[in-house]
């Protein structure tokens, strides 16, 4: 699990890791859990030694404890006086029981009992600052690293010195010797070269130079094997392999990141798996978010790459500065470079080729400035198109330029002399190299063919930062310096969203897959996405440093971000994909909480118990039946309650068997028999059917619940529970309920009247349509007679028949416009 701060020291033994931080020791099992923690320091660790069931540790002030690891109890505690004895590297000889060396800054060097907690012995030393100590595989013997550089092969069971060395290149940071038989001490410094000393010939063999770009921060041979593992400042760590003439390594396998923040991160391809990044050390590399095998570096950016690799990492005058930003395709990047990039200060743009992995092949800059470089001019906005033929460039003069990235030629310039006034902020070309939209400081937003290179369009709004297109739906996103963003329809030319909220410069801005949310990052150590169809803030999150890049997967899944002076690039899992979120819009009040950066191991969200209960929410939430009393609502009752009701008599009719069924006779479980000498079984007696096919008409009497609610109704004129009712019956049981309405089947007309004052009262309401026409239908069809010879009853049926045609005419009206706009649609050539 990550600790709270950064680690300073790292040791380990056969069990487990000891990682410190600050003034706290951490022992990890299995590379993952924390299960020991050591506190008792009052300042910072800087020293740790693995020793058996125990572990040494030395702070700044010159304390040193001696802790048992399974109890986490101090053992041992021994304080040293800075002014005589500053421990500066610890080290247990082999076969040296109880015993640990120290080195000093004062340049002496004493051997410790730590069982007895006695001195046994004091080496005179070199009188200068003891930097590493390394024990050689012969017994007995160890390796001094002094501050001046030398290296000194010491006995310390006579005190006498076996050899000695000396490197010009500052401090000894590391030293490891081989033990696969090859008699050979490796020593780092500190502007990363590496020496190779013959031990037997006691010379130098070989160097490695700029094994890294910074100090060689730990140093150790594979035991048995020709492997040197080395790593540095650089975010670097490095396998080397020792199998060539001449005893020099190379590089067998590495795993490197930037050696500063990366300045802007992108999606690299349609499958979401890679992520070209450019960092403020001048490289642009491609992270794989599948795994670090697939890492690439395509190298620094050179002015002259054969002038820079004869001068070396160190002596470049030729290097670039560092990428400010820059735009890739796919499409054609196995036949020319893919990638166009802009550096900071500086006019030429540079191309890369991601299949060689290095830079490519052309310098874009404009032909008036071929022969000499102003100092003020600089590229501040590129893009590619889609099919990666073109690249378009803007400059901090106003000037928009296209070059063909297959042959670097200059292929034109958008306007007469320059595009804007002031500096391009941002140029963006269409999915179908149809428009090119450019952003100046001076506030214009201006449209161009991109063929013909003539300006469509131009709108003037407040000062852009920034923008992005999304080429799939034709929605620009601008970034505006007074911290607000608008989103813009490149089809209608007007600003259809715009976004506040942000409290600082904003810093980046990607859209999802699919066009439906914008995030942005800003100076306020925000990251908050937008949600463009409801035009509101669905999720903001505070960050500890500011996100300086964003950029989001085409398949949707991760969102990468880098920070303000952090080395890494971090990924953000959407949500959405694997499970229930709310996407509700967040209040105006809403106070973002601060979340940690994500790290390599699975941590418990805090918001999850927040979630869920939203998520439960929304999952209870229930439509009401009626959205708004002007519209026509339908019922969610199935077709077949009512659909059929004009049709039951066919229906049974079809359905009405050709003879009666007959009852099974049942038989007696045990069969009785005639008595006499041969067993006979009785025969079975004719049964008489005497069943009555007279109906009790009595039945009929009993008034129905339906009948009742109809009667009260006519008082309360409430006709909600006759309806629901109404509902929950079958089609047969419908047909029966409404013809016991007429007076031969036990009704009444003044319940008949309350039933087409029911209906009156779904028209009314507009809900239940469907209901209404089918229940409306039956009746007439049930009781036309009846209606013609009731006075009353014909006044509501009148009044019905106009309520129901205006209902359907307004209906038909919608349905006519809807079907001719369809109609159009399909035929039309658009």
């Amino acid at each position: 699990n990550a600790l709270p701060q950064d680690i300073t020291c790292l040791a380990a033994d056969r069990m487990l890791i000891f990682a410190s931080y600050d003034n706290i020791l951490h022992a990890f099992a299995r590379n993952k859990e924390v299960v020991h923690t050591y506190e008792g320091h009052k300042a910072r660790i800087h020293l740790l030694q693995s020793f058996g069931d125990h572990v040494i540790s030395v702070d700044v002030d010159n304390v040193l404890i001696v802790w048992n690891i399974q109890s986490e109890e101090e053992y041992l505690r021994v304080d040293f006086d800075k002014a005589t004895f500053a421990v500066s590297a610890v080290l247990h000889p082999s076969t040296y029981l109880n015993k640990i060396l120290l080195g000093s800054e004062q340049g002496s060097l004493q051997l410790w009992n730590i069982r007895s907690n006695k001195l046994l012995y004091s080496f005179a030393g070199w009188h200068l600052a003891v930097t590493s100590l390394e024990q050689a595989p012969a017994v007995d013997v160890v390796a001094v690293g002094l501050v001046s550089g030398h290296i000194i092969v010491h006995n310390i069971k006579f005190d006498e010195t076996l050899m000695k060395f000396q490197q010009d290149w500052g401090p000894i940071t590391a030293i490891s010797f081989r033990t696969d038989g090859h008699p050979v001490m490796a020593a780092g410094s500190p502007i990363g070269h590496i020496a190779l000393w013959d031990l037997e010939e006691k010379k130098l063999m070989c160097q490695m130079q700029d094994a890294h770009s910074t100090a060689i921060a730990g140093m150790s041979f594979v035991p048995g094997e020709p492997l040197l593992i080395t790593n540095g400042a650089d975010n670097a760590i490095r396998v080397w392999i020792f199998d060539g003439p001449g005893g020099t390594g190379r590089v067998l396998r590495s795993r490197v990141g930037h050696s500063a923040p990366p300045t802007k991160i992108r999606y690299h391809g349609q499958n979401g798996e890679q992520i070209l990044s450019a960092g403020q050390d001048g490289t642009l590399q491609s992270f794989s978010t599948v795994h670090e095998k697939f890492n690439r570096s395509l190298g620094r950016g050179s002015i002259n790459k054969k002038k820079s690799k004869k001068k070396g990492l160190k002596l470049d005058t030729m290097a670039l500065p560092p990428i400010t930003a820059f735009a890739s395709e796919v499409a054609h990047q196995s036949d020319w470079d893919s990638i166009v990039a802009c550096h900071q200060g500086y006019i030429t743009c540079t191309t890369w080729n991601y299949q060689k992995a290095s830079m490519g092949a052309h310098k874009l800059r404009p032909e008036e400035f071929s022969k000499h470089k102003p100092i003020d001019i600089y590229a501040t906005a590129v893009d590619i198109t889609s099919c990666g033929n073109f690249a378009v460039i803007g400059l901090s003069t106003g000037q928009v330029d296209v070059y063909n990235m297959q042959s670097g030629i200059h292929r034109g310039r958008y306007g007469k002399e320059r595009a804007h006034e002031g500096a391009i902020r941002g140029v963006a070309v269409d999915g179908l190299n149809q428009l090119v939209i450019t952003a100046g400081s001076e506030g214009l937003i201006k449209f161009w063919k991109f063929k013909t290179k003539d300006l469509v369009y131009s709108t003037e709004l407040s000062s852009p930062s920034g923008i992005l297109l999304h080429r799939d739906s034709g929605i620009l996103g601008i970034a505006f310096d007074d911290f607000s963003i608008s989103v813009l329809d490149i089809e209608t030319r007007k600003i259809v969203r715009t976004f506040s909220g942000h409290h600082g410069r904003i810093n980046d801005m990607t859209f999802s897959p699919d066009g439906r949310w914008l995030i942005t990052s800003s100076m306020d150590c925000t990251i908050k996405t937008w949600d463009l169809p409801s035009g509101c803030l669905i999720d903001c999150f505070l960050v500890d440093s500011a996100a300086v890049s964003l950029t989001m997967s085409p398949t949707g899944d991760f969102l990468a971000s880098t920070h303000v002076d952090d080395l890494g690039i971090y990924l953000w899992s959407n949500r959405s994909l694997y499970s229930l979120v709310s996407l509700r819009p967040l209040p105006a009040d809403y106070e973002p909480s601060m979340v940690t950066l994500p790290s390599t191991c699975p941590v418990q969200d805090v918001d999850v118990a927040g979630d869920e209960e939203t998520c439960d929410e929304m999952i209870e939430y229930v439509s009401p039946e009626q959205l708004g009393e002007q519209l026509v609502t339908l019922s969610s009752l199935p077709e077949s309650r009512w659909k059929n009701l004009l049709s039951l008599d066919v229906i049974k009719k079809k359905n009405k068997p050709r003879e009666p069924p007959k009852v099974p006779k049942s038989a007696p479980f045990f069969i009785p028999t005639v008595p006499g000498l041969i067993p006979r079984y009785i025969a079975p007696e004719e049964e008489n059917d005497t069943q009555s096919k007279v109906v009790n008409l009595g039945v009929l009497a009993q008034k129905s619940d339906f009948y009742i609610h109809l009667e009260e109704a006519l008082s309360t004129n409430e006709y909600t529970a006759p309806l629901n009712l109404l509902k929950s019956l079958g089609p047969s049981n419908i047909e029966i309920e409404l013809r016991g309405l007429a007076p031969e089947g036990g009704g009444s007309a003044e319940v008949m009247l309350s039933f087409l004052r029911m209906i009156g009262m779904m028209l009314n309401k507009k809900y239940n349509f469907e209901l209404a026409q089918a229940y409306l239908a039956l009746f007439l069809k049930l009781h036309l007679k009846i209606l013609s010879s009731e006075p009353n009853l014909l006044e509501e049926v009148s009044r019905l028949s106009a309520q129901l045609e205006e209902t359907w005419i307004h209906l038909r009206t919608l349905f006519n416009q809807s079907l001719c706009v369809l109609t159009y649609m399909k035929s039309a050539l658009l």
